[in-house]
């Protein structure tokens, strides 16, 4: 049974930093790309960045570009994601997912196509 498991979710104050974690489980983590997923209080799903399975190619949308970095640990079958200078449109509730393949083009439809996905770590960044 594949598992995803996010955790790190906390308050922080604007301006901070945190690291997510997902711990994966039920599958050969290092043969496929992974994700991180966002949803803020009343706002649709947004995609946040992704990596592919040796870890060598990552991707960030333009509104985490250059605050957040995504990392994989394949020995230790974690996915995480550290996020410096925390804005309150940060405050979301985080999803790692995992992608059917070993990567992903950007800007294709293949780059929502998740088969699984975690039950999410809240993050609220707040003064």
């Amino acid at each position: 049974e594949v598992q995803l498991v996010e955790s790190g979710g906390v308050l922080v104050q604007p301006g901070g930093s945190l690291r997510l974690s997902c711990a994966a489980s039920g599958f050969t983590f290092s043969s496929y790309a992974m994700s991180w997923v966002r949803q803020a209080p009343g706002k649709g799903l947004e995609w946040v960045s992704m990596i592919n399975s040796g870890g060598g190619s990552t991707n960030y949308a333009d509104s985490v570009k250059g605050r957040f970095t995504i990392s994989r640990d394949n020995a230790k079958n974690t996915l995480y994601l550290q996020m410096n200078s925390l804005k309150p449109e940060d405050t979301a509730v985080y999803y790692c997912a995992k992608y059917p393949t070993e990567s992903v083009v950007l800007g294709t439809d293949a780059q929502y196509d998740y088969d699984y996905w975690g039950q999410g770590t809240q993050v609220t960044v707040s003064s």
